[in-house]
């Protein structure tokens, strides 16, 4: 199966920090781009079966450019440092139409943004977007240093700069980011954006939801996760509901994996059950769901499930596949 991707062509890629590059994008033919709104991501092909998703950093407006921020990640799978190391300015690579699994309600009354890190690319386009239409917004943006801290020129000289709080991991203890204080009253009306490293995420939302946030109040997107193995994996099946086929899968493989050996291909990107991409519908069965891009309501359902990473707590697990 396979997704349609757009040519684009690598106007200008800059260093922001020791750290972090930009690579803005544009038609090949000058052509308008899809538009997207704050939030949206798009898949990015690197090379042979190596695609990654990256956050849209660029005003939602704008139709003759994306722009994206690469973090070097020392732990990189291989796309951030392919993005560094290979793709250069004048390069023509494809990339998918927007996607947005992080959208922005810009109706609410009041909006926090948290940003960590390689986070600020969606948290940006949100705060300019809020800005825009003249909503109630704050921005919180952490980083280890000044020196990794992208886009801080843009948002000093933008219209919401009195409304951003900069930290720094290396700054004094005044200016750390407090997070009992901040998230320490819900109020009504009030939504919680946060993006960043999953343990920056991870200590935001636990002292939300401790603090007596409610989940709709709650929207986060999470760039990596870790693929959870246990020991207790073991073998099962999976049926193909159209054709009635079995296909075994082994306790140290994956349903993607296993269907791809026995020449069923699905889409995958992030292969952590993150982007959604190869998300499939469950006829019949429990999922072991592992991942991080299906709501908890999502997942008691199981209809549905990410089969990157995911498995199955039956024998058998009937997909609606051919």
């Amino acid at each position: 199966m396979s997704i349609p991707v757009i040519p684009v062509r690598v106007v200008k890629k800059i260093a922001e920090t020791t750290d972090i590059c930009t690579f803005e994008l544009a038609e090949i033919d000058g052509a308008k781009l899809p538009s997207f709104s704050p939030g949206s991501h798009i898949d990015v092909h690197i090379g042979k079966d190596l695609v990654r998703q990256y956050s849209l950093c660029n005003n939602s407006s704008e139709t003759h450019r994306y722009l994206i921020g690469v973090l070097r990640d020392p732990n990189s799978r291989g796309g951030s440092r392919a993005m560094h190391d290979n793709i250069n300015e004048n390069d023509v690579i494809n990339i998918s139409v927007p996607k947005n699994h992080f959208p922005l309600l810009d109706n609410a009354k009041r909006s926090l943004l948290l940003a960590g890190g390689i986070g600020v690319t969606p948290i940006l386009c949100m705060a300019e977007r809020l800005a825009l239409i003249g909503s109630d917004v704050e921005m919180h943006y952490s980083a280890s240093s000044p020196a990794r801290m992208a886009f801080r020129q843009r948002i000093s000289a933008s219209t919401f700069a009195n409304r951003v709080h900069f930290h720094f991991d290396d700054g004094n203890k005044q200016q750390k980011l407090n997070l009992d204080d901040l998230l320490r009253t819900p109020g009504q009306d009030v939504h919680l954006y946060v993006c960043g490293p999953k343990g920056f995420m991870d200590v935001v939302l636990a002292t939300a939801r401790k603090s007596g946030w409610q989940e709709a109040q709650l929207h986060y997107e999470f760039f990596s996760a870790e693929v959870v193995k246990t020991d207790r994996d073991t073998a099962f099946q999976v049926m193909l509901a159209r054709s009635g086929r079995i296909i075994d899968v082994s306790p140290n493989t994956t349903v993607t994996k296993a269907l791809a050996a026995a020449g069923i291909d699905i889409p995958v990107s992030c292969e952590q059950g993150i982007c959604g991409t190869c998300l499939t519908h469950v006829v019949e069965g429990v999922p072991d769901h592992r991942d991080m891009y299906l709501t908890d309501e999502e997942k008691a359902q199981n209809d549905q499930f990410t089969p990157c990473c995911s498995r199955s707590c039956s024998p058998i697990l009937v997909l609606d596949l051919d």
